[in-house]
């Protein structure tokens, strides 16, 4: 097939964004597809392979069999992409625009987590009069963050609490909208999901930092984290992260792809943190490392999301609207 992979947008991710759109173009190549590369600049101009030509945005799309937005973060991986993609009724990688939305609002997620009884840390909103008091009340340390970043951006450890105005500060120059969260004192694990209405969970594996928190640095520094697979928290556990990571997949109504990412308590319990649905995506990544060692190389990944798109998208066009 044809695919078109687009790359780069407005967000801060956007370095990480390049890098996955060149290693996906790779892979679709390696898997027996053509790769158009189209990339979107931080000023939201879009641009032909090589960046000489600029495009209307959605025009270096137009003839492709499908499309894989290899975007992070806001404008890219929060519905608005895929919104376009819809409107010009072209398949895409990923989950649609509503799952985009829910899972990059962190807020939302864990709002809808809390109605379904998904176990996860305690958390508040900074919003109304009285956040202050229920922030006070998740205890130290605490975690506070804009609610529609990825990558850490923006995220603050707080260890007391006259640090927490500043903190907020922070995340606010960001999101209008933030979160705090309580901390957790467990392992973190991660676990990738890769199908539509049948999906299949990765092994897990532990990230290891060599910092303080596994922030910006720690994730895209080469020796920042270490990738631990499996993760060592048994084969019960293991099962049970599996289960939860397609259970949230399912409950966010994500498809195609998504990382999920957990805490393992020290008593066992599992609770989950996120739902990342355009994870990093090198064949580097946690995301596509998690599969390899479960058995799917990073071509045969790369082919399997696009043929996963083309499948929802047939099964899209059957419905009447």
């Amino acid at each position: 097939m044809k695919v078109a992979v687009l790359s780069g947008g407005r967000s801060s991710e956007h370095e990480v964004s390049l890098r996955s759109g060149a290693a996906v173009a790779r892979g679709l190549r390696e898997a027996g597809h053509e790769a158009v590369e189209v990339t979107i600049a931080r000023d939201g101009r879009w641009s032909a392979p090589g960046g000489t030509v600029e495009l209307a945005p959605g025009a270096g799309l137009l003839g492709t069999d499908a499309v894989f937005p290899a975007l992070h973060g806001a404008f890219g991986e929060d519905g608005s992409v895929q919104g376009l993609l819809e409107c010009l009724d072209l398949p895409y990688v990923g989950s649609d625009v509503l799952a985009s939305a829910v899972c990059m609002d962190k807020l939302t997620l864990k709002r809808l987590f809390a109605e379904q009884g998904v176990p996860q840390v305690e958390f508040a909103a900074v919003e109304g009069n009285d956040w202050w008091g229920r922030c006070e009340q998740l205890g130290l340390p605490l975690w506070v963050k804009p609610s529609r970043m990825g990558s850490s951006v923006g995220i603050t450890r707080v260890t007391e609490l006259a640090e927490l105005d500043a903190a907020v500060e922070l995340a606010l120059r960001h999101d209008p909208r933030v979160i705090v969260e309580a901390s957790a004192a467990g392992r973190e694990v991660e676990c990738s999901v890769l199908g539509n209405e049948d999906p299949q969970a990765s092994l897990p594996g532990e990230i290891v930092t060599h910092a303080d928190w596994y922030d910006f640095e720690a994730k895209y520094t080469e020796g920042g984290m270490e990738l631990r697979v499996p993760a060592p928290i048994g084969e019960e556990t293991i099962e049970r992260v599996r289960e939860l990571a397609i259970s949230v997949f399912a409950l966010a109504g994500c498809s195609g792809l998504a990382r999920c990412d957990f805490f393992v308590e020290p008593d066992g319990a599992v609770l989950v943190n996120e739902i990342n649905t355009m994870p990093g995506f090198t064949d580097t990544s946690v995301y596509a490392k998690l599969f390899e060692a479960t058995g799917i190389d990073y071509p045969t990944l790369c082919d399997r999301l696009v043929q996963l798109a083309v499948e929802r998208h047939e099964q899209a066009r059957s419905y009447e609207f």
